[in-house]
């Protein structure tokens, strides 16, 4: 029996729920919805209003390679989700945290994970207002962030809405996070400068957000990085129906005399690593 990937499984479940609003707002990187006239004249606002909602799930076993401790764990638990508003050029307000903690979990490692909340609060400017706790077989962290914003819908980008002849833009380079994740897994050699950078970005990674946040309104069609370039252009492509033609590919130096010396292709360092939190 063939084993469904993740958008086969979603297409699944949102086969199920009936609804128009669904329809509307699925396959994008943030839920984005108006709010209801009604309500609106209850909050005495008389400008367009849309919330938005994210949800992120982070699992120990197949997002945190074991370099990390707890509270960068935490910490990336709340950018993955920062980076898809960001994307959309909408600033998150607040979130809920659930998390599923192991037995043997320590209290010292409990209190870690609770600064590195508080640190990507603080960072990203999030209020964490409450969640869930709960036994577990390994670390689960879900975070629910939402938002609101005023922006006319035409000024938020959407997966789909690329054109013929639009520039394709990210915020910042690929290549360090899968390289840093080829050192830590596969003990590849490296330069110590850039092995301390490569890591870092994986252990620590410090997007652009600010880029999406303040340029996305100028934005044809935008989407966070965090699947991998290759996989995130494709899905940009297939929802906007245009072609894309990658013709000079940015590439840093470092990253080029890494790869050589690994015999790795730089293009497959680009391409196909993942979790980078770029805008693109």
């Amino acid at each position: 029996m063939k084993r469904l990937n993740e958008r086969e499984i979603i297409d699944l479940f949102t086969s199920y729920i009936d609804d128009p609003l669904l329809d509307k707002v699925k396959n994008d990187d943030v839920v984005i919805f108006p709010l209801r006239n009604g309500l609106l004249k209850r909050m005495n606002k008389t400008s367009s209003m849309n919330i938005v909602l994210k949800s992120d799930m982070l699992v120990e076993s197949t997002d945190v390679p074991k370099t990390m401790k707890p509270w960068q764990i935490a910490r990336k638990a709340i950018l993955a989700c920062v980076s898809d508003f960001a994307a959309k050029g909408i600033r998150p307000y607040a979130c809920l945290i659930s998390i599923g903690i192991p037995r043997n979990y320590s209290r010292k490692n409990i209190a870690s994970l609770a600064a590195g909340f508080a640190r990507a609060s603080k960072e990203y400017n999030v209020h964490i207002l409450g969640g869930d706790t709960n036994e577990s077989k390994e670390l689960i962290i879900d975070c629910n962030m939402m938002g609101v914003t005023t922006l006319p819908d035409s000024k938020i980008p959407r997966r789909k809405g690329a054109k013929v002849g639009d520039l394709i833009v990210t915020s910042g380079k690929f290549g360090y996070t899968s390289s840093g994740l080829k050192i830590i897994l596969s003990h590849l050699s490296a330069e110590e400068k850039f092995r301390t950078k490569s890591i870092s970005s994986v252990t620590l990674p410090k997007p652009q957000v600010e880029f999406g946040f303040k340029l996305a309104k100028y934005f044809s069609s935008s989407i966070d990085s965090s699947d991998g370039l290759s996989s995130s252009l494709y899905e940009l492509f297939q929802k906007s129906k245009v072609d894309f033609v990658i013709d000079k590919i940015p590439i840093p130096q470092d990253l080029t005399h890494f790869a050589s010396l690994n015999c790795v292709k730089t293009d497959y360092l680009i391409f196909f690593g993942g979790e980078e939190y770029e805008t693109i």
